[in-house]
C-alpha cells in the first residue's frame, strides 16, 4: 500500500491543484485526507470541487467543526467560507468521523485520537513548536494498537518512530505558517511550499516521505489580501510567523 497523505487545506486550492497533480506522479494507490479542509479566506468552493472529483478517506479537523457549529459571534472570515461552500459540501463534512482505520493498520486522526484541537507530535509551551518525545507521543496513544498513525493539525512536517509505531505528520497543504493565542505560539515551516506527505510498506513496518511542492503562492497570498486578511497573505508569501501576544476572548479564530 502506498497513500499520499493530505491535511490542513484550509481553502487553498491553487495549493491542492498542485499537490494532487505532484502526488499523482509519485504512483499511490489511494490519497487521504486529515480534516481542516476549508477554513481560510482563499477558495472553500475551488477546494470543495476539487476533492468532489476524488473522493478519499477523510476525518473531520477542528476547524471543520467550527464551521457546522459556528459560535454566536462569526469573524469575516467564517462568514465568507460559509456563504461560499454549497449546502452539499456541508453535509458531506457533517458525516465526516473524528477518527479513522485503513486495513493494514493505519490509523487516522486531525489532532490526537482523543482530541482534534490537541498537537500530538508539538509542544508549544515555549512559543515555537519543539518536537516531543518518543513517550509522550506513545503517552498520548495509549490505547490506539496501530503501527502507523497519520496525524496533522500542527502545520509542521514530522515523522517519529516511537519504538512501536510510525507517527506522521505531513504538513500543510494550504497554510505553511500560522498564529494562535491558547497558548501564544506560532507555527512556521520556513517557505511558502505546499507539503504532504507519502507513505509506504516496508517489509513488516511503514516509512514516509515528506514534500513540498512549487505552487504559485503569491496568488493565494493575493487572494488572503483581497478578502481582508493581510495576516494569512502574510504566511502564504512567505512560510513564517511570529509568536503572539494573548488575544482577547472576542478575537477571530486564526
Amino acid at each position: 500500500m502506498r497513500l499520499a497523505v493530505l491535511a490542513d487545506i484550509h481553502g487553498n486550492s491553487f495549493a491542492l491543484s498542485a499537490v494532487l497533480e505532484h502526488a499523482g506522479r509519485q504512483g499511490v494507490d489511494r490519497f487521504v485526507n486529515l480534516g481542516d479542509i476549508h477554513y481560510g479566506p482563499l477558495d472553500p468552493a475551488g477546494t470543495a470541487r476539487l476533492l468532489a472529483g476524488r473522493p478519499m478517506p477523510t476525518v473531520s479537523g477542528n476547524q471543520d467543526r467550527l464551521l457546522l457549529d459556528p459560535p454566536g459571534r462569526q469573524g469575516p472570515t467564517l462568514e465568507f467560507v460559509l456563504a461560499a461552500l454549497p449546502a452539499w459540501e456541508l453535509e458531506r463534512l457533517a458525516a465526516l468521523p473524528w477518527v479513522m482505520t485503513l486495513e493494514g493498520g493505519v490509523l487516522l486522526c486531525h489532532g490526537t485520537p482523543c482530541d482534534d484541537a490537541r498537537y500530538l507530535l508539538d509542544d508549544v509551551d515555549s512559543g515555537l513548536p519543539e518536537p516531543r518525545r518518543p513517550e509522550a507521543v506513545e503517552a498520548e496513544l495509549a490505547g490506539w494498537d496501530y503501527p502507523l498513525v497519520l496525524c496533522a493539525h500542527s502545520h509542521v512536517p514530522r515523522v517519529l518512530h516511537t519504538g512501536r509505531r510510525l507517527v506522521v505528520n505531513p504538513g500543510s497543504v494550504g497554510l505553511p505558517a500560522y498564529t494562535d493565542d491558547q497558548p501564544p505560539h506560532a507555527m512556521s515551516c520556513g517557505s511558502p511550499h505546499a507539503r504532504y506527505a507519502v507513505v509506504e510498506r516496508a517489509g513488516a513496518g511503514w516509512r514516509a516521505e515528506l514534500f513540498a511542492v512549487d505552487y504559485d503562492w503569491d496568488a493565494a497570498a493575493a487572494l488572503a489580501a483581497a478578502n481582508g486578511r493581510d495576516d494569512w497573505a502574510d504566511c502564504l508569501a512567505t512560510g513564517r510567523a511570529e509568536p503572539p501576544a494573548p488575544a482577547s476572548p472576542q478575537g477571530e479564530t486564526p
